[in-house]
């Protein structure tokens, strides 16, 4: 089978590089707005609740996703 045909392609990035890694953007800035609301941050169900809501509502377009074409 010609590389043509897969249905996934395999993106490498390279170890220890977050410029490169567009999961990266991701988490920061779910933990930014832990840091914004920490004063509500009791116990870890509001911080695990915060970075869900943070994840989950969000449409992230980062420059970097576009570096990897169908991918992103």
């Amino acid at each position: 089978m010609q590389p043509e045909q897969w249905l996934i392609t395999c993106e490498r990035f390279a170890p220890n590089a977050p410029q490169q890694n567009p999961v990266e953007d991701i988490w920061l800035q779910a933990k930014r707005l832990i840091r914004e609301f920490y004063f509500f941050c009791q116990d870890f169900s509001v911080v695990k609740s915060l970075f869900e809501l943070s994840v989950d509502c969000q449409i992230f377009d980062f420059s970097k996703l576009h570096e990897y074409g169908v991918f992103s």
